[in-house]
């Protein structure tokens, strides 16, 4: 037991920045690279991407077109901003919203990836970026961690 206390130990001294940096990273390269795989090039939407909106991604309200868009569009900002920790919490409340329209709309099946994804988002939103962050640097962030 006493590896296991002294990794233990070791863990809980870690910064709070660094695990939300870590949060921030590992979240913004799911959605990044689902998002990279609706478009070629730089942010040119593949044809294939309209036929999954228009078809498997269906959503109520929202024509396939314009949700394409939207979606492929947050998918490549959220993460980046996430990356950099600028308008830090309103990135990852804009992935919860898509994880949430994904889990109630897309893939309700899907509950287990769609609950770790916000696990990782709501320590993001409550805790704010951390100190390793654009946030914290210009001061736009009042409770940045440290």
């Amino acid at each position: 037991m006493k590896p296991y206390a002294a990794v233990a130990a070791l863990l809980s001294r870690l910064p709070e920045s660094l695990w939300l940096l870590l949060c921030r990273l590992g979240i913004g390269a799911i959605f990044f690279l689902s998002g990279r795989t609706k478009v070629d090039g730089l942010i040119t939407l593949k044809d294939s991407t309209y036929t999954l909106f228009e078809y498997e991604y269906a959503l109520p309200l929202v024509p396939p077109d314009i949700a394409a868009h939207a979606a492929t569009y947050a998918e490549h900002a959220f993460p980046i901003l996430l990356a950099l920790g600028l308008f830090t919490r309103a990135s990852a409340l804009g992935l919860l919203g898509m994880t949430a329209t994904i889990q109630i709309f897309v893939y309700p099946d899907a509950w287990p990836t769609h609950l770790s994804w916000a696990a990782i988002l709501l320590p993001i939103i409550a805790r704010g970026p951390g100190a390793l962050s654009l946030d914290h640097l210009l001061g736009l962030d009042r409770r940045a961690a440290p």
